[in-house]
Formats: structure tokens, sequence, C-alpha cells
């Protein structure tokens, strides 16, 4: 079985499912991407592992990131994605497994000189995958959902919140882009998603990156066993 292709945030990083692996570069004509891969699951973090290289959400190379999962032989990718909330009664802890999304801004293809429209999608089958996994290990999620991206690197406005969450649930600044860019190159991709804040305005406390940390902090381990599962499954 091909291995999964598995794209984080540094939250992840050193923790049990990604220890061991060997590390990798993988060249494609977007760009040169270092992979930590094993037989099982090739990972990509997508702000970059070292600290002091951090890529901000707006300079991710999403093209090289998805074609290099490619020229490895993956076919099932899944996105471990930190998000706010845009509803009061969807509070941070909350776990979603996103069915759709929106993305205003420039959006991101691998096409340059030929017309090609895709019709963008999550697969169904990487999602009931999380969401069995989850369920495996006796963990509550969210099992549909709308994520809306943003460009970043700022966080956003009140208004813009306001308006938003007319229309979506949780908002983050990745798992559109890379949901684009799968689709475009033939892998099944879908995102689990932690719910580590409230949004701007949402609540009357006011929203700090300290408070998002935090989150994404005290989420890293539901969000490790439900992954370690989904791969284990897979393997069984």
């Amino acid at each position: 079985m091909a291995p999964i292709g598995i794209i984080s945030g540094t939250v992840l990083h050193g923790t049990s499912v990604f220890r061991g692996l060997r590390k990798e570069h993988v060249v494609s004509e977007f760009g040169r991407v270092t992979v930590w891969a094993s037989r099982e699951i090739a990972h990509i973090s997508r702000h970059d592992r070292d600290p002091g290289e951090y890529v901000l959400p707006h300079l991710i190379n999403h093209q090289a990131n998805l074609a290099a999962l490619k020229a490895l032989g993956i076919r099932d990718v899944v996105a471990v994605n930190s998000t706010g909330s845009l509803k009061k009664d969807l509070p941070p802890g909350s776990i979603v497994v996103p069915d759709d999304f929106i993305l205003l801004a420039d959006t991101p293809t691998v096409f340059s000189n030929r017309p090609v429209h895709i019709t963008p999608d999550l697969s169904e089958e990487v999602r009931r995958g999380l969401i069995e996994a989850a369920a495996a290990c006796g963990i509550p999620v969210v099992e549909r959902g709308v994520y809306w991206q943003t460009e970043g690197p700022r966080l956003e406005t009140r208004a813009e919140i306001r308006m938003m969450a007319a229309h979506a649930d949780i908002v983050g600044m990745t798992m559109a882009a890379e949901a684009i860019i799968a689709k475009e190159l033939g892998l099944a991709y879908a995102a689990l998603c932690s719910v580590d804040n409230y949004c701007n305005g949402v609540v009357e406390t006011p929203l700090t990156m300290e408070t998002i940390l935090e989150g994404a902090k005290r989420n890293r381990e539901t969000m490790l066993t439900i992954v370690g599962t989904f791969i284990e499954r897979r393997r069984a």
C-alpha cells in the first residue's frame, strides 16, 4: 500500500507519529521540498520544521508540497489544521472534519499555460476514514463544516468575522489552497481541523496569538491520536 501523505503545522513536530522518519528532498518544477518519510507516511511541515525558517501562511509553496507527495507515489493526503471558530456553539477543543471550503483570495494552481477548470472538493473517502478513526478511539468530531480560508498572515477584523460566520464554521489560512492543488494533481485530500480559539469578536475575550498557540497545544494529543489511529487502520 502507498504511504499516506500528511501535511501539518508546527505544533505536531517531534511527537510520536512523526519520530524515526528519514529526511528526503524532493525537487519538482515548483521547487524543492523537505519530506520526512517512512514506509507508512510522508510528512511535510507546511511552515518548515526549523523555527528559524518559519514560512508564513501566504508564502507557503502549496504546489511544491503537493507535487512532492505525488512524486513519492502518495494517493491519499491528510491535512492537520489549526482553525478559529466562527460560531459560539463550536467551542475551542472541538475537532472538525470539513466537507467544503471557501477561498475568495488569489487561488493557487499548477496550471500556468493551459485552461484547466477543476471542480474543487474534499475526498469523501479520506474524510470518512478520519471520522471512523476518531470514533474508534472514542473522540467526538463534527463531521461536516465549511472552512473559510483567508490570506494571512494577519488575523481577521470583527466585521470580516461577522460576514464569514454567515457562510462558514471555521477559518484558517492554508487548507483550501492545499485542497485545490491536491485536486489538480489527482490526490485524494481531506483535513482534520482543531478548533483552537474563538475568532475575533465571537466572544468578548480579546483574541491574541498566545490564545491561539495555547489552544493548539491543548488539542495536540487529540489530533495525534486520531491521525495515529487513521494510519493504523490503513495498515490493517
